[in-house]
């Protein structure tokens, strides 16, 4: 049954939010789509946006509650909501969660980052006083569940991140190449310090191999002059995203470990566009993917030196690695839409004639 859902996120085309809420409109739902991050970028940039990010945004709660009853005011002709589905959440207090309990019969945070891990310090501190609000909460990481549970969540469902149907599907193969994606290792991420993903990639480097690198805040890196010769620009986005990742021989997945990452979602979006993935080897990478077969694993960069060395001799298997792990990723079930499909059905309870 379609549900009417007031939509409380991002919504710049390449954020995984505004992803979901256009798969729950695939799904057939009716969604209004409000985003507090644009309506309220004066308090979230320059020098405020560091004050509120380590103070957990409960200095602009004042700020927060005006633009919610601004919002249920301006909605209020258009009737009750059936769900209200908050992605993220960290700018709102109980104050708000409240405000849009009044104004849909169920309310659902869905947060992929890792709000009860440290990488972050307080920036969830007000999201994690409203747990218990929730109906629902949905995680991405197993031992977020009881986590959560602890902090008084009513029901706590846990997915995997996701790859989007649209987004991330790879146009039609005409035969061509882009020149500026014909690499044989590609990396798309941002340089997170303390992570070190830049000494990984130097490790690459020193091994004589060539990885492609978009993304942002390399330049702070202290091997930003090693590395400088193969970063081609900062972070991408769309077709370019797309085409970087299919279009690579092998494309490298990197893990959070302050987020506490056994998976990202670029586990799911490389194979969903055509692309090979080359991650590190966890536990839900083994549960995902057959190593060597749909996807490849390494556990330091010398073995993904190896790795890479030798998918590079052979083509042949590099094509079939891609394929099968395509295939292997739509039957896993971790799109957008079956992430959205999946919540309202625990949602709602019966989950009948969700589509």
């Amino acid at each position: 049954m379609s549900q009417r859902i007031l939509y409380v996120g991002d919504d710049s085309p390449a954020s995984t939010s505004r992803h979901r809420a256009d798969a729950l409109r695939r799904l057939g739902h009716e969604v209004t789509h409000i985003n507090p991050y644009r309506d309220l970028r004066k308090h979230l940039t320059g020098w405020r946006i560091i004050i509120h990010y380590r103070t957990g945004y409960l200095f602009m709660q004042g700020a927060v509650q005006r633009w919610q009853q601004a919002q249920q005011a301006r909605l209020a002709p258009t009737g009750r909501f059936d769900v209200c589905w908050v992605d993220g959440g960290e700018l709102l207090g109980r104050q708000v969660t409240d405000g849009f309990r009044q104004m849909a019969g169920k309310l659902v945070l869905f947060n992929h980052d890792d709000p009860t891990g440290h990488r972050d310090g307080n920036r969830f501190l007000t999201m994690l006083r409203t747990i218990p609000r929730y109906d629902l909460c949905v995680v991405v990481r197993p031992f977020n569940v009881d986590e959560y549970r602890q902090r008084g969540a009513r029901d706590v469902l846990r997915v995997f991140m996701s790859y989007d149907e649209v987004r991330h599907a790879a146009p039609p193969d005409d035969g061509s190449v882009p020149p500026q994606f014909d690499t044989d290792i590609a990396f798309i991420g941002r340089n997170i310090p303390g992570e070190g993903r830049d000494v990984f990639l130097h490790e690459l480097v020193k091994a004589g191999l060539k990885p492609a690198i978009w993304g942002d805040n390399w330049q702070t890196s202290p091997v930003w002059a090693a590395l400088q010769p193969f970063w081609k620009g900062p972070s991408i986005s769309g077709t370019d995203y797309v085409n970087a990742m299919r279009h690579a021989r092998i494309c490298l997945g990197m893990l959070s470990k302050g987020n506490r990452d056994e998976h990202t979602t670029r586990s799911m979006e490389i194979p969903y566009a055509g692309g090979l993935l080359c991650a590190e080897r966890t536990n839900e990478h083994m549960a995902l993917y057959r190593e060597g077969e749909e996807a490849v694993f390494w556990r330091d960069a010398a073995e993904c030196a190896d790795v890479c060395r030798a998918l590079l001799a052979d083509p042949e298997r590099i094509a079939r690695i891609k394929a099968a792990g395509h295939q292997r990723v739509r039957a896993n079930q971790v799109g957008a839409e079956d992430v959205g499909r999946a919540a309202l059905q625990r949602l709602l309870a019966d989950g009948k004639a969700l589509t």
